[in-house]
């Protein structure tokens, strides 16, 4: 990669592009300093990811637009930085983990000065380019959202104070942060407020919606509230999810009645699941489930510690942190340990299949696009992910015997229970030939197995009819798997051997 001028002028001379950096494998972020004297932005090489460690670099723009005196100013190998930004006054600002959390900093004078020191993240995994966190009202005050136990909120951080002063809003998911005059907009959502752009009155401190996502037709009693949770796990720490219990005010379960559990594991894997409003989830809590969405040690939110958990663990870390979350909802009685299932999409696909493959808590399970060749996503994975697993598992040949040890495409002899696979069969991340060996070999050893693919879908649904039909298609697999009637009427899907069906072997 390189950052390259691109003169408007037709007349010039640069009308193709002058290189101005070049050597690093990726660069994000060029910033020009309000009196256009100084360009600063982000570099890392491989194999890191941009949340394992990168440089802030910063030049002197001639008159030319070349570039003279490049100089790093932060960053290094285990520091992540993450959306430099100029204040109006021309004082560059970014967001480092150097503590542990990503929080603000500025620099100026060869200087380096932390804003507000807290545990929490104002940062976040840069998985696309223009993500922001923050935005400058003043050279003296800074409009940022930060994330604390999984929840965002918005705040005023004073940078000569070193105050932070938060705003009342009934949003739990904040990001896009822009500011023009008196006004502050982003993107806000709550588990009861779909995707909205609001518009906050820095004077009054006063929020008006401008536009919803969608205008969801859903009362809001049949809508699961999420409940922030907490949990012990292996080796004396701790992990986090979200619990959503079944919610829906025209039916009421017998007292002794324990709903079934999905466990959802999300993507990344270094991504997280919030509490934004989700149709997916809701599908499930409105027809009796509960659900359990969980940020497995390697989640991002709760700082750096917490998300190098997963390196060299993934597949292990990830997945016991599932279970620990089953045990301790069954423990606290919440859900029924004879019907448990675990699901998850690309990242979070290989977890429910590592899950379901090398433990037996789980009754059922489904994979969206999911991993089950960790081999072959090395090969078949794009240049920004290419070497993204040796952190996660370790370097690629040299561990080959690890990768194979963590697919479960080469263990699928010892899965006992049943399995539903969904995949796009114009998939370049993770091919369809994954998940259909899984389910040959499903096939040969007789547990029940259900496939569905979709032609012209590629990693991750995108038509909202397969959408749709793939969330009927799961429901009527858990439905003969778990032995329940449906109260709406679903296409059935062919499951293979489904004649050789067990009872559900309780949890432990």
């Amino acid at each position: 990669m390189i950052i390259v001028n691109i003169s408007l002028d037709d007349n010039s001379q640069r009308t193709y592009g002058q290189i101005l950096v070049v050597g690093h494998d990726f660069y994000a972020a060029p910033r020009l300093s309000p009196n256009d004297r100084q360009l600063a932005w982000l570099a890392w090489n491989h194999p890191n990811m941009p949340w394992d460690g990168t440089e802030l670099w910063v030049a002197d723009v001639q008159s030319d637009g070349s570039l003279q005196h490049a100089r790093c100013v932060a960053g290094g190998e285990s520091e992540s930085i993450f959306q430099p930004e100029w204040s109006p006054s021309g004082k560059l600002h970014f967001i480092s983990d150097r503590t542990g959390w990503w929080n603000l900093y500025s620099y100026h004078d060869d200087h380096i000065e932390a804003l507000y020191r807290v545990e929490a993240e104002f940062g976040t995994p840069q998985w696309n380019l223009g993500l922001s966190t923050y935005a400058f009202q003043d050279s003296d005050h800074i409009i940022c959202a930060y994330t604390k136990k999984g929840r965002w909120h918005l705040g005023c951080l004073a940078t000569e104070l070193h105050t932070l002063n938060s705003f009342d809003l009934p949003y739990t998911d904040i990001e896009g942060i822009q500011v023009k005059g008196r006004y502050v907009y982003c993107f806000a959502s709550s588990p009861t407020v779909p995707t909205t752009i609001i518009r906050i009155d820095l004077i009054t401190t006063q929020s008006e919606i401008l536009h919803r996502s969608f205008n969801a037709p859903v009362h809001e009693d049949y809508l699961s509230i999420p409940e922030a949770m907490e949990y012990p796990t292996d080796d004396g720490e701790h992990a986090h999810a979200f619990f959503y219990p079944p919610q829906n005010r025209d039916f009421c379960p017998p007292p002794d009645e324990r709903p079934p559990l999905i466990v959802k594991c999300h993507g990344g894997p270094t991504g997280s699941c919030g509490q934004s409003f989700n149709l997916m989830i809701q599908y499930w809590t409105s027809r009796g489930f509960a659900v359990l969405d969980v940020n497995y040690g390697g989640s991002s939110g709760y700082g750096r510690s917490y998300r190098e958990r997963l390196h060299g663990q993934w597949g292990i870390v990830d997945v016991t942190d599932c279970i620990h979350g089953v045990q301790f909802l069954i423990h606290r009685g919440n859900v029924d340990a004879r019907r448990v299932a675990i699901t998850g999409g690309s990242a979070g696909g290989y977890t429910a299949l590592c899950a379901l493959t090398f433990h037996n808590i789980f009754t059922g399970g489904s994979s969206y696009y999911g991993v089950s060749d960790l081999e072959a996503l090395v090969h078949d994975t794009h240049k920004f992910e290419s070497h993204y697993l040796d952190r996660l598992i370790g370097p690629y040949p040299l561990q080959q015997e690890l990768y194979r040890q963590r697919s479960p495409i080469h263990f699928a002899n010892q899965l006992s229970c049943p399995i539903i696979l969904f995949q796009g069969l114009e998939d370049k991340v993770v091919p369809p030939n994954q998940a259909e060996r899984m389910v040959e070999a499903l096939k040969e050893k007789g547990l029940p197995v259900a496939y569905v693919a979709f032609e012209g879908e590629q990693h991750g649904f995108r038509s909202a009819k397969n959408i749709q039909h793939v969330l009927e298609a799961e429901l009527f697999f858990y439905s003969r798997i778990f032995t329940f009637s449906p109260a709406e009427p679903l296409a059935p899907v062919q499951i293979f051997n489904e004649h050789d069906t067990s009872p559900s072997q309780p949890a432990s």
